[in-house]
């Protein structure tokens, strides 16, 4: 309890220190919502495919932004993680007594506080366009949950790569080979009716297909406890994996210094 404060004061300066960067706001919450508008335009006739599970692909690609979202906290929290390393800010805190995890937690924390006002802003949007979200109240509370786990786990993910890279040009270099896991997933069509077959094998494989999916169920199924599952299941796991390999690097950076 008593490092509490240590993690108040690093999840504060995080989220002042992003919030002092219009484009660390602004991209997250429109560039997302540009390309949910140009898909649902474009791709719109794809709802007239035997088996598409809606009529709306509004709301079947609602969906994405929410984890597209996420790929922008990792360039958050790893962009701003690396700047703290080259300026030397990491150097100074380990002479004092702040512990490596109150570091990690507080600077994870200012990412999550971003990631919930991305998805609050992504469910505006889908209700003032008129989606339904089957699964009710209940369903985007869970939504919620949902987006700030995910929000914590490509956090971590970016503060893992901070700290072993220290740079933050690596981090932005980095940023489209992660773009392509998106591009490569159920994002624009249900895996079932992908009709090229080493793109469905590779949909299939892929975590965010999962995660594109949990979401989707609330919106366009209802409960699916199988969607649920896998969803939260992989952003678990993948966030754990993630969380202790950026506290082993932080810890190994701050033996260093």
């Amino acid at each position: 309890m008593s490092n509490l404060p240590q993690v108040g004061a690093i999840a504060r300066r995080s989220i002042i220190r992003t919030s002092r960067q219009p484009a660390s706001v602004i991209a997250p919450l429109i560039f997302p919502i540009a390309l949910l508008a140009v898909n649902a335009g474009g791709l719109r006739s794809s709802t007239e495919l035997p088996g598409f599970p809606t009529t709306s692909f509004l709301a079947f690609a609602l969906a994405v932004p929410f984890i597209q979202g996420a790929l922008f906290s990792t360039m958050n929290a790893g962009t701003d993680l690396a700047r703290d390393v080259q300026t030397g800010f990491i150097n100074r805190l380990s002479l004092t007594a702040l512990r490596d995890w109150a570091l990690l937690t507080g600077q994870l924390a200012g990412v999550v506080v971003l990631g919930m006002v991305q998805v609050v802003f992504y469910l505006v949007v889908g209700l003032a366009a008129g989606v339904r979200f089957e699964s009710g109240p209940a369903g985007i509370a869970v939504l919620l949950l949902y987006g700030a786990i995910v929000a914590m786990a490509f956090g971590a993910l970016g503060a893992w790569l901070a700290f072993r890279t220290g740079s933050g040009e690596s981090i932005q270099a980095l940023f489209p080979v992660l773009f392509v896991f998106l591009f490569i997933s159920s994002m624009n069509t249900p895996r079932n009716l992908i009709g090229v077959k080493w793109f469905q094998v590779a949909a299939t494989l892929n975590p965010v297909s999962y995660m594109i999916e949990c979401v989707r169920s609330l919106i366009i199924t209802g409960w699916d406890p199988q969607a649920l599952a896998l969803g939260f299941g992989f952003v678990i796991a993948l966030g754990l994996i993630w969380l202790t390999l950026a506290s082993r690097a932080l810890r190994t950076r701050m033996t260093r210094t």
